[in-house]
């Protein structure tokens, strides 16, 4: 194989970028568009002039695409990357990769049948510079062990508009989740890809406190790792102007990553070594304030996403993202909104099955109806594949 014929499911705005996307990228082709909105779909074929299609599994078999891109609301995910590999198709999924752990499993188990084919999430934010750099300095052991882990994330500020721009957007039955499962699910990714997964969640979360929405606007979350480290999970959408500061305590120091920069406070010696050897009551360790070079990021880190799947499936180079992992950022962000609504403490790994029959149970007792919705145009999709 020498080029992968994408097709992408979801006309919506992510659809439409990753189309162009695809367009630039080396050894892609986008070889088929599919959305259940027949008149979206007609304008986006003769645009891209690619074959158009309103039902994925007619795409699926229809031979005309080696991968596809689900680019569609959460709850589609796992029917669709099912169906994909069962009919032997690459799956590159937006972020979530699913609604909740029980459908990431799911979707992992249809993977783990079909071993042959690539299966990749849309973590774009992996291929930041700043995060990067800071992945390689914490993995070379340079920070020594990680004591304290602090991220504030509040840039995802919304209006009530953009929560009515979709029926399905910030609902049980429609998202499944808000600033956790919508805006967050990046910063989860690279928390976990950065420091691994925590043993224990505690979390405390606003429902619709700013927004007039079913679903959280606002979390803070403690955890505990095994080795006794903490971190703190700070966001929201609700805050103006906001902050997005990671900042991480270690046993040469701190480091924070701030608008793109990172700072090293570097100590000279060990801080746990210095506490024990001190001879003077208020001594501090001697510190040096280090800028860390960062490499300026350029062109799209989406395509970057795309370029390395391709490559993967022609060339079998590693992923960058792949698939399985995205359970993790899905578990955590699960494991905060279950903490959090049933003011208990969760003990990690989460039980997917409680927490999908949890979430299920806010679907069938919810009585939200949001002011003046505007229907989207993957809406659907959900309702299509839920019933399959």
């Amino acid at each position: 194989m020498d080029e992968v014929r994408i097709g992408i499911i979801g006309s919506g705005v992510m659809g439409q970028a990753h189309m162009q996307s695809i367009k630039k990228t080396k050894r892609a082709r986008l070889a088929a568009v599919c959305d259940m909105n027949g008149e979206a779909v007609k304008k986006l074929s003769e645009e891209h002039d690619v074959k158009g299609f309103t039902d994925a599994n007619e795409m699926f078999k229809s031979g005309m695409i080696d991968a596809v891109m689900i680019a569609t609301p959460h709850y589609s995910h796992t029917p669709l990357a099912v169906a994909a590999f069962d009919a032997k198709i690459h799956v590159l999924c937006e972020k979530p990769i699913a609604v909740h752990k029980a459908d990431a499993e799911i979707m992992i188990e249809a993977h783990r049948k079909h071993p042959e084919l690539k299966f990749a999430a849309m973590f774009n934010c992996r291929n930041l510079s700043p995060f990067k750099k800071l992945k390689k300095i914490i993995d070379s052991g340079e920070a020594g062990k990680i004591q304290r882990v602090n991220w504030i994330i509040t840039t995802w500020f919304r209006s009530q508009a953009y929560y009515n721009s979709g029926s399905w957007r910030a609902t049980w039955k429609g998202e499944g989740g808000g600033v956790l499962l919508n805006q967050c699910p990046h910063q989860l990714d690279l928390f976990q890809w950065l420091f691994g997964m925590p043993e224990k969640v505690q979390a405390f979360c606003g429902i619709g406190k700013y927004h007039n929405i079913e679903v959280e606007d606002e979390v803070t979350a403690f955890m505990e790792f095994k080795n006794g480290s903490t971190g703190i999970f700070i966001t929201s959408t609700g805050e103006a102007p906001g902050t997005n500061r990671l900042e991480v305590t270690c046993e040469r120091g701190r480091i924070v990553l701030e608008n793109n920069k990172i700072i090293f406070d570097r100590t000279l010696e060990s801080v746990p070594a210095f506490i024990k050897t001190a001879k003077t009551a208020f001594e501090t360790p001697e510190t040096w304030k280090v800028e860390v070079p960062v490499p300026e990021d350029t062109g799209s880190m989406h395509q970057l996403i795309i370029e390395n799947f391709v490559n993967s499936i022609i060339d079998g180079s590693p992923l960058t993202a792949p698939g399985e992992e995205g359970i993790k950022s899905v578990e955590l962000g699960n494991a905060m909104l279950y903490s959090a609504m049933k003011k208990i403490p969760v003990e990690m790994p989460l039980d997917g099955t409680a927490y999908k029959n949890f979430l299920q149970s806010l679907v069938d007792n919810s009585t939200f109806v949001k002011a003046a919705p505007v229907a989207a145009a993957n809406d659907d999709f959900t309702k299509s594949f839920a019933q399959k």
